[in-house]
C-alpha cells in the first residue's frame, strides 16, 4: 500500500539554536523538543526529568469529595463493597488496583469482571443480581458506567450505590449515582482529560490517601499498573499521564508486583528494561487475551495474586490463552481479507464493514485494525452473540469513527468508544440498514487527506547525525507514546553497500547496511515485509528512507539500528 510521507514544519534557526546552546543537545534533537512544545530550559527539565510533586490535585475532579465521603463511610461502617470493572487491559487493571488498595481497608470486598459474551461490555444486570446475592451496598465501576443510565437506577432500587470512575464521552444524561469521576464531563474542570481508567482510579486513590493521611509512598506502587494501562488503552502519554507512565515504568523495572513480574517472564520480556512497547505488544495482549477466550476474571485473579507459584500457573494458562487468541485473528483477518478480494463492491466503498456469524468475538477489534493495515478505510467486523450482532470499530487518520457511529445510533441496541476505537450491538435485522447508514456518513464526513495512509515524520537528517550521544539523549524522550510519538527520521538518497540480504521465515524481510553517500559510514537497518525492494536495492540505487531509531541487542553486544518504515524509490 503507497504511503505518503509528511515531514512536521521545523522550528526557525534561531528557535533551534537559542535552545541548543541552553540545554546542550544538537540542534535535530532541539527541534524534536520544539516539535513537542519544548522551547526553554524550565521545560525540557520537566520533560526530561517528570515530578510526582506536579500530579494535579485529585479534588479538582467533580464529585471526587462526594466519592471519597462514600468511601469513608463503607470503610467506617464495614459495607460489602464489589469493585466492578471492564474485561479489557484497562478495566482489569484499574479493579486489581482498587480491590489491592481497599483489601485491607474492606473485609467484605468482591471484584467482578463481566463475561464479554453472556454480558457484554459495561454495567450488566447479572453483576447487580451478583452483588445483591452477595449483600453489597456500594459498587466501585471503573471503566464503564457513564452511560449505564437504567443499569444504576436497577441499582438504586435494590439500595445499592454506585461510585463511577469512567474516562469515556458522556452522554446527554448521566447516570444517578453517588458520584461520577470522569474528566470528559463537561462541568468537570480536572486540568487534565486524557486519563486512562485506571488512572482515573488512582486520583481516587490518591484522594482518598490524602483526606486520610496515607503517605503517597504508600500508594506510589500502583503505578505499575496505571502505566499498564496508560499503555494499552493508547491515551496520550503527555502531562500528568507521562508523569505516572515514567514512574510506572520505573516501578516495572525495579520492583513489579508478582502477577506483572509472572506476564514479564511467559511474555519473554526484557525484565528491568521495559518500555511502553513492550507493555503494548507483550504484557498487555495477554491481559487483554484471558477475557477474549475465557473470563477477564481470570486476569484480576493473577494481578492482585500474592504467591508467586500461583502467580508462575495462571500467566501460564493466560500466555495459552494469547496463543489460542493468535490464531483466531490469524485466521479470520485471513477470512476476512479474502472476502473484500471476492467481491469488486469493497473497493468503491469508503468504509469496510465485514460480517460473518461464525467470527470469534473476542478478536474482532484486532481483525478490524489488520484489516485497515490492508484497506485503509474506517472498519468494523461484526459478528453474531447472544442473538445480537456485535462489533469492533477501527479508524483512520483525522476520522471521528464513533461520531460517525453515533449518527446511525437509531439503528443500534448499543455503542461506546473513542475517537479511533469503539464496540457496538444491534439487532439483526438492522443490519443491512447499518451498513448502508455508516457508509453514507463515512462518504459525507471523511477528509481525502484521511483516505491515504500517511508516515509522519519529525524532521530530515542525515545518518552522519546518528551518534550515540545524539540515541542516548533520544532515549530520554520516553516514554513514548501518542502525544509524544517516538520520533520518525527522514533521510534522502542512502545505498545500501552491498551486503543486502532477505531474512525471515518466508524471505519478507530485508536487513540492510546503508550508507550516506555525502559522508560515508555504515548503519545497520531491518525492514520488515518490504522485500519487494532487494532487486532495486542489491543494485546499489539511491533510495530514500522513513525510519526510527532501535538499539539492537545481538550475543551480548548492543548497537543502534535503523527501523525502516517505507522506502521511497525513484
Amino acid at each position: 500500500m503507497q504511503k505518503q510521507w509528511t515531514i512536521k514544519p521545523s522550528a526557525s534557526h534561531e528557535q533551534i539554536e537559542e535552545l541548543a546552546q541552553s540545554i546542550n543537545v544538537s540542534k535535530p534533537i532541539a527541534n524534536l523538543l520544539i516539535q513537542r512544545g519544548i522551547s526553554s530550559f524550565d521545560g525540557a527539565k520537566n520533560f526530561f526529568r517528570p515530578d510526582l510533586n506536579q500530579l494535579y490535585d485529585p479534588f479538582l475532579m467533580k464529585d471526587m469529595s462526594l466519592a471519597v465521603s462514600r468511601l469513608e463511610i463503607a470503610v467506617k461502617n464495614q459495607e460489602t463493597v464489589m469493585v466492578y470493572g471492564d474485561y479489557d487491559v484497562d478495566g482489569t487493571t484499574s479493579v486489581a488496583m482498587v480491590y489491592s488498595f481497599l483489601r485491607n481497608k474492606i473485609r467484605n470486598l468482591h471484584y467482578y469482571i463481566p463475561d464479554r459474551y453472556g454480558e457484554g461490555y459495561g454495567i450488566s444486570f447479572k453483576g447487580i443480581d451478583a452483588a445483591e446475592e452477595l449483600g453489597c451496598t456500594l459498587i466501585i465501576a471503573l471503566d464503564c458506567g457513564i452511560k449505564a443510565i437504567q443499569k444504576v437506577d436497577y441499582a438504586n432500587q435494590k439500595g445499592i450505590d454506585f461510585i463511577i470512575c469512567d474516562h469515556h464521552e458522556p452522554g446527554d444524561q448521566l447516570p444517578v449515582a453517588i458520584a461520577i469521576l470522569d474528566p470528559k464531563r463537561p462541568d468537570c474542570e480536572y486540568p487534565f482529560k486524557e486519563l486512562s481508567a485506571c488512572g482515573v482510579g488512582f486520583k481516587f486513590i490518591q484522594a482518598y490517601s490524602l483526606t486520610n493521611d496515607i503517605p503517597f509512598y504508600k500508594i506510589e506502587h500502583y503505578l505499575d499498573l496505571v502505566v499498564v494501562s496508560i499503555a494499552a488503552d493508547i491515551v496520550k502519554i503527555v502531562d500528568e499521564n507521562r508523569i505516572m507512565a515514567y514512574y510506572g515504568l520505573k516501578r516495572l523495572n525495579s520492583k513489579p508486583r508478582i502477577g506483572l513480574r509472572a506476564i514479564i517472564e511467559v511474555a519473554g520480556a526484557e525484565p528491568g528494561n521495559l518500555k511502553i512497547n513492550d507493555l503494548v505488544f507483550k504484557v498487555a495482549p495477554r491481559i487483554n487475551a484471558a477475557g477474549r477466550m475465557e473470563q477477564g476474571k481470570y486476569s484480576v485473579d493473577l494481578l492482585v495474586c500474592k504467591e508467586k507459584e500461583h502467580a508462575a500457573a495462571m500467566a501460564g494458562r493466560i500466555d495459552g490463552d494469547n496463543t489460542e487468541r493468535k490464531w483466531f485473528d490469524t485466521d479470520i483477518t485471513k477470512q476476512a481479507l479474502a472476502i473484500m478480494d471476492e467481491n469488486p463492491v469493497y473497493k468503491t466503498r469508503k468504509s469496510t464493514v465485514l460480517y460473518n456469524p461464525e467470527w470469534h468475538k473476542g478478536v474482532i477489534g484486532i481483525v478490524a485494525s489488520r484489516v485497515i493495515d490492508c484497506h485503509y478505510k474506517p472498519t468494523i467486523i461484526l459478528s453474531r452473540s447472544n442473538g445480537l450482532i456485535t462489533g469492533s470499530a477501527r479508524s483512520v487518520h483525522g476520522f471521528n469513527l464513533y461520531q460517525a457511529i453515533e449518527k446511525c445510533q437509531h439503528l443500534l441496541d448499543n455503542f461506546g468508544g473513542h475517537m479511533y476505537a469503539a464496540g457496538l450491538t444491534l439487532k439483526e435485522e438492522n443490519m443491512d440498514a447499518f451498513i448502508e447508514c455508516f457508509e453514507k456518513v463515512v462518504c459525507e464526513q471523511i477528509e481525502p487527506d484521511s483516505e491515504i495512509q500517511r508516515i509522519v515524520a519529525d524532521s530530515e537528517i542525515l545518518l552522519d547525525d546518528i551518534k550515540p550521544r545524539f540515541y542516548k539523549v533520544l532515549e530520554q524522550f520516553e516514554p513514548f507514546g501518542p502525544g509524544n510519538m517516538t520520533p520518525v527520521f527522514v533521510t534522502r538518497q542512502v545505498a545500501d553497500t552491498g551486503y543486502a540480504q532477505c531474512v525471515g521465515a518466508d524471505c519478507e524481510h530485508l536487513k540492510l547496511y546503508l550508507t550516506d553517500p555525502q559522508t560515508g559510514g555504515s548503519y545497520s537497518a531491518i525492514a520488515f515485509r518490504q522485500s519487494q525492494h532487494f532487486e532495486m536495492i542489491k543494485n546499489k540505487k539511491p533510495f530514500d528512507i522513513c525510519y526510527n531509531l532501535e538499539e539492537n541487542n545481538y550475543k551480548g553486544k548492543s548497537s543502534i539500528q535503523l527501523k525502516i518504515r517505507d522506502i521511497l524509490t525513484d
